[in-house]
């Protein structure tokens, strides 16, 4: 049966299209689209299950993204040639499209959801991830699955001062603005990114210029599923409600969680008391009415904490640590506490502390990419550990979380761009969050920061971070917007946006809104807040460390590059590798070999002991020396021979030539002896390769005075020679004639 293709194509402003196709691939699943961009093409589908499992009471929505090696023809990395655990970069384009979605499934809608998007046909001018959030919208709008209304994701950057959406790799490398944008018809409701140093206005136009695109994008998935025959809305068992339950609970705990909240409690006594009024009102209840509401009673206690703690912000301006809106917690800083570590230091604002460290390594130490899309390596990387202890909690340790690859993303893109181009060194940045009640990522990077300049990292300026709240009431109309957000603030509030930057503008961000129809007004506000509260953290930074430390710490290894000719790269090497083998184990260094743009040689030599790698640098020296002609070298006798001494350069120790007697002196010199010795040093002049011996030739008679009358001796005659030759072969033929004769 052929089957009924639908399609829609969706026109970039340069001219490129985005087709959206369903009907032909994957018809069992719930939904399928494919999307396709020049030549690459993504199949996204979506499988929700029609009953909730018994006591869920959350939406278990899992979202898969994975590129295939096929879909650019090359095969897995690696002894098993198959795909296996998704890489750090497909997990970051997971919770891109997670964050997106999750909040626009109904609240009581809790069936297990599967939406997965795989990359089947790859395009090195397209980049995948871009389209991926457009994919998993796309097959959704086709089903009944709840869903409130289409979204779409979109990449803008900057090139040349103008704004592009979905560049390519290419021409990512040249822009200052990289930008995820994700959002609905109405209203922007994702942003994570990195830039170099932009201002606030300047990031809000890149996401007004990103929401015009993704309208035509969510347009065109409304056309598509008017094609496809949108179907009606599936029904499933909607939470149940009981408005006389929900009065009596909070007439009983809305006034206790308003007073608890004003007191200005920690984190764990406010925990402790908030949990104690629950158990209070619990008790209101007969033990048959907590069996059979009970989930509905925990439930309204939270809606009520919820409100209390909202309403106290909007109403009176205080925080449940007592803080106003724009107030950040008190900061204590420290580096150079690991004394062990090449760079370490401890940021901890409030109850959030993170520990920071910097190891320094060579070239062999850099992170490797391998993706299907895109193969590489990064110098420079950030790795964030979120261990349970940190909030007070003891679970299972599973691994690493999508939300630790997730903060250490934000944390190094903050940061990689304040680093030096010319640091020579692989720098990995490691940061243990010891503590934890909100923006623990933020504190990341403030002790990056710290630990970076304390082991001597050549950083343009120093970055601080913030995370902004907000909390709105729809009907008033009321808002305010929250400087620095505890963890509570944070999962009672509409928006997490996170904001770095430097004193002169934003390096990265990432934000989340919960409320449809931000205006761009309350985020121009926030901008503008986290702005102050960024310049106000950053002052606490360079009060402990202003500046990068002048060198790296005596511990931490020192790293020397050299520039050689491509063809000394096999002499330094040698066979087997056996010539740098023997140095890195003569030196205790670690060489690697690389090289340039140029196809030059650069070998990276890096160890802790300066001598040995000036003894390093002495013998690739001494390799690489190729005497100049006509230029003048001081050298050393290293051996006597009965025709010239044998003679070691100076500047190239190692570097071996014959110096034939003939060139010692302007006088007739019989023996070597008479004129150097073992040992004796001197001026030679090199003249090149001698066409008649095609052996490099040197001498130490050129550089002296020529003797007053003194006279070539006379060449040998050819004559005598040749006489002499006739008269060997004439006696040695006139023997045989005669030994004929006596035969």
């Amino acid at each position: 049966m052929i089957p009924e293709v639908h399609k829609e194509i969706i026109e970039l402003n340069d001219g490129r299209t985005i087709t959206i196709e369903t009907g032909k691939l994957a018809k069992q699943a719930h939904g399928s689209v494919v999307v396709t961009m020049g030549k690459a093409m993504l199949l996204a589908t979506v499988v929700s299950a029609y009953d909730a499992k018994e006591g869920m009471n959350f939406l278990p929505l899992t979202v898969d993204y994975r590129e295939k090696f096929a879909a650019a023809g090359r095969y897995p990395g690696g002894f098993f040639k198959r795909e296996a655990r998704p890489s750090s970069e497909e997990i970051l384009t997971m919770r891109l499209i997670d964050r997106v979605l999750r909040p626009l499934f109904p609240k009581d809608y809790h069936a297990e959801t599967q939406v997965m998007i795989q990359l089947m046909s790859s395009d090195e001018e397209v980049m995948p991830d871009a389209l991926a959030g457009l994919a998993a919208s796309a097959c959704i709008a086709l089903t009944d699955i709840p869903f409130e209304y289409p979204i779409s994701e979109v990449r803008v950057a900057r090139i040349d001062g103008e704004l592009v959406i979905n560049p390519s790799r290419s021409e990512l490398e040249k822009a200052d603005i990289d930008m995820m944008v994700g959002a609905s018809a109405d209203s922007v409701m994702m942003v994570e990114g990195e830039m170099l140093e932009i201002s606030e206005a300047e990031m809000t136009e890149a996401i007004k210029f990103a929401h015009e695109a993704i309208k035509a994008q969510c347009q065109a998935q409304e056309n598509l599923a008017a094609k496809a025959g949108k179907k009606e809305v599936r029904e499933y068992d909607q939470a149940i409600e009981c408005e006389e339950t929900k009065k009596k609970v909070f007439d009983a705990s809305y006034d206790k969680f308003y007073e608890i909240a004003k007191q200005a409690t920690g984190k764990a006594e406010r925990t402790e008391k908030f949990a104690a009024i629950k158990e209070e009102v619990k008790a209101l209840f007969t033990a048959e009415e907590l069996e059979e509401k009970g989930e509905l009673i925990s439930r309204y206690l939270g809606q009520s904490n919820k409100e209390a703690v909202r309403n106290l912000i909007l109403d009176e301006g205080i925080r449940l640590d007592g803080r106003k809106t724009t107030e950040i917690r008190p900061i204590w800083c420290e580096v150079d506490y690991l004394p062990s570590t090449h760079g370490s230091a401890v940021f901890t604002r409030g109850e959030t502390q993170a520990l920071a460290t910097v190891t320094l390594g060579g070239s062999r130490d850099a992170n490797k990419i391998d993706l299907p899309t895109h193969e590489g390596e990064e110098r420079f990387y950030l790795h964030y550990n979120f261990p349970p202890f940190c909030t007070g909690e003891a679970r299972p340790l599973r691994g690493t979380s999508r939300r630790e690859v997730g903060h250490g993303n934000l944390a190094q893109r903050a940061l990689k761009n304040m680093i030096s181009e010319d640091w020579p060194y692989t720098v990995r940045v490691v940061s243990e969050v010891l503590e934890s009640n909100g923006s623990s990522s933020m504190a990341t990077v403030c002790a990056g920061t710290m630990a970076l300049m304390d082991a001597g990292v050549t950083m343009k300026k120093p970055v601080s971070g913030i995370a902004m709240g907000l909390i709105t009431d729809e009907e008033t109309g009321k808002y305010a917007v929250l400087s620095d957000i505890l963890g509570d603030e944070d999962h009672l509030g509409d928006m997490d946006f996170k904001v770095t930057g430097t004193d002169a503008g934003i390096t990265a961000c990432q934000m989340d809104i919960k409320v449809k129809g931000l205006s761009y007004e309350i985020m121009e506000a926030a901008l503008a807040q986290a702005r102050d509260g960024r310049m106000h953290i950053l002052g606490k930074i360079t009060d402990t460390i202003a500046f990068s430390n002048d060198t790296v710490k005596s511990h931490a290894p020192k790293m020397v590059t050299v520039i050689v000719a491509n063809e000394f790269i096999g002499a330094i090497i040698g066979p087997g590798g056996k010539v740098i083998q023997e140095m890195q184990k003569e030196t205790g260094t670690v060489i690697a070999i690389t090289e340039d743009e140029n196809e030059n040689g650069v070998v990276e030599i890096q160890g802790t002991d300066q001598e040995m790698i000036d003894a390093v640098i002495a013998k690739i020296h001494a390799i690489t020396f190729k005497p100049e002609v006509g230029e003048t070298y001081m050298v050393k006798v290293v051996k006597v021979m009965d025709f010239g001494p044998v003679i070691e350069f100076n500047d190239a120790p190692g570097n071996e030539m014959l110096l034939h007697i003939s060139e010692l002196a302007w006088e007739r010199t019989e023996n070597v002896t008479d004129v150097v010795n073992l040992g004796d040093e001197f001026e030679v002049k090199y003249f090149g390769i001698d066409p008649k011996t095609r052996k490099p030739k040197i001498s130490r008679k050129a550089l002296l005075e020529k003797p007053e009358g003194w006279q070539p001796r006379p060449p040998r005659s050819n004559n005598r020679d040749n006489r002499g030759g006739n008269r060997n072969r004439d006696n040695r033929g006139g023997n045989r004639n005669n030994d004929r004769k006596r035969d």
